[in-house]
């Protein structure tokens, strides 16, 4: 792909993720219900906790999760304003919920939450649509508003999912970038560059592993299987 294109899809990312949002509204993606069981964080121990979801879209995680643990405050951001206004329209809304635009790769979070005060930030299918040169800055951020011992939780595209093998032809933007036909992106995560660049901002690693999952396509009646990253660092 060449300079120019780079570029274009780099630069454009909030901007195809809202155009995504204003042709499927909330009918994409499923609620996700598995959180608690693969995080067990995010279960009701008693304690108060506050979290920031980043990315949340149109709030597949956050309310499954206000109603399952009722002493959970979620903030949630997303760098498309229309993905956020389909967060706060939704009936589910209420005062234990904080929504706001926020482009991660430049806006400061702190501008919206007060420094250390996070328990936990959950960062699901989100890292990926960002270009690698600007991650160092994403995890600089959501480090300024977590508490000291604050974590992580992260799950993401793994290397050689299959989603990326399937990948056409000019679809390949840089090593492990991609773009879709929509032209957003999806980078696909090694444990090893992903342990390197929570460790470089301020973390260390609790758990860092390939999940993998089979999968049916009922319509081309195709089982493939599924590589996502799964892990959790701990603010030092």
């Amino acid at each position: 792909m060449n300079d120019f294109f780079k570029n274009k899809y780099k630069n454009e990312a909030a901007r195809n993720w809202d155009i995504f949002y204003k042709r499927n509204t909330v009918n994409f993606f499923k609620d996700r219900h598995w959180t608690d069981r693969e995080f067990e964080e995010l279960k009701d121990n008693g304690e108060k906790k506050k979290l920031l979801e980043v990315g949340c879209g149109v709030g597949n995680f956050v309310f499954p999760l206000i109603q399952l643990n009722p002493n959970i405050f979620i903030n949630c951001c997303d760098f498309s304003k229309r993905a956020i206004d389909f967060v706060k329209s939704n009936e589910n809304y209420n005062e234990r919920c904080n929504a706001f635009v926020c482009d991660i790769t430049k806006d400061k979070i702190v501008d919206n939450i007060e420094e250390n005060t996070l328990d936990i930030v959950s960062m699901i299918f989100c890292l990926s649509a960002i270009p690698p040169e600007k991650m160092d800055f994403v995890i600089q951020n959501i480090n300024q508003v977590l508490k000291p011992g604050g974590i992580v939780l992260f799950r993401d595209y793994g290397l050689y999912d299959q989603a990326q093998l399937r990948f056409k032809p000019g679809h390949c933007v840089e090593e492990n970038l991609y773009v879709r036909h929509d032209g957003t992106l999806a980078y696909y995560f090694s444990l090893e560059y992903l342990n390197e660049l929570f460790t470089r901002n301020g973390f260390e690693e609790i758990e860092n592993n390939y999940i993998l999952k089979e999968t049916t396509n009922r319509k081309q009646q195709i089982t493939f299987e599924r590589r996502f990253v799964q892990a959790k660092f701990k603010k030092i």
